[in-house]
């Protein structure tokens, strides 16, 4: 047996397949079956090849070949369209601006699950940098780094965090909001120019961006120039 879903991923395949010859590529699938993020994608296509409908071809890119068709279960076009399946039609998006990357979607049924979040470029951990980039890539992450809502990372330069355990070169996983507890280590923005990594102090009305290196001093600034743009979850670190 099928599930929906992974009918409607075969069809759209083997449509695709009969119309162009090249198979979908897993935005486009993504896209398609309104799904969040490519994880779900590789479930489908995972339990496709396991049960004979598909096969991934070795050493080719987007390489996916439709074995079989299910002979009793296979609606016609006009019940798929009944039941509100319609494959999306993906424009080119050559000179366009890379669109927002969507939130993950965190689903406690399906532990171990990899999702993927943008990279919003780099942030300083020592003297601040430009404020946070745009959009630059996406990399994977366990779900035990999300706690729901929407996240972003950004690659640590600087040093003045080591003794909270992060290292020039990191990569930091960051839940978007913009407020804190003292003690939080946040991604603050000073005077809409700058953006530092650091721990968060609150001094009367004013807050203190605290290093975890002593060779950098507290730095205290009135709350109107500092804008929270979210709080440390996890960490990557390659080696």
């Amino acid at each position: 047996m099928l599930t929906r879903k992974q009918l409607e991923l075969l069809l759209f395949i083997n449509e695709r397949l009969k119309e162009t010859g090249i198979p979908p590529s897993f935005d486009e699938m993504k896209d398609a079956l309104d799904l969040r993020s490519k994880s779900g994608i590789h479930r489908l296509i995972t339990a496709l090849e396991e049960r004979g409908f598909i096969r991934r071809l070795p050493n080719r890119a987007r390489a996916l070949d439709v074995i079989r068709l299910p002979e009793a279960m296979a609606p016609s076009p006009a019940e798929i369209r009944q039941q509100g399946f319609r494959p999306s039609v993906i424009e080119g998006r050559l000179g366009k601006s890379p669109e927002p990357a969507p939130p993950p979607r965190l689903d406690p049924a399906l532990p171990g699950e990899i999702f993927e979040i943008p990279v919003m470029g780099r942030i300083a951990a020592g003297v601040p940098i430009s404020a946070i980039q745009t959009h630059s890539h996406t990399i994977a992450v366990p779900p035990d780094m999300l706690a729901g809502g929407e996240h972003f990372a950004l690659e640590v330069r600087g040093d003045s965090m080591i003794e909270a355990g992060i290292l020039d070169g990191d990569t930091v996983v960051i839940h978007k909001q913009d407020t804190a507890n003292t003690g939080d280590i946040i991604v603050a923005l000073i005077d809409d120019e700058e953006a530092t990594l650091k721990r968060l102090r609150r001094k009367g009305a004013s807050i203190a961006l605290e290093a975890a290196n002593p060779a950098y001093e507290t730095r205290i600034f009135g709350p109107d120039r500092v804008r929270i743009q979210g709080r440390l979850t996890g960490l990557l670190r390659r080696y």
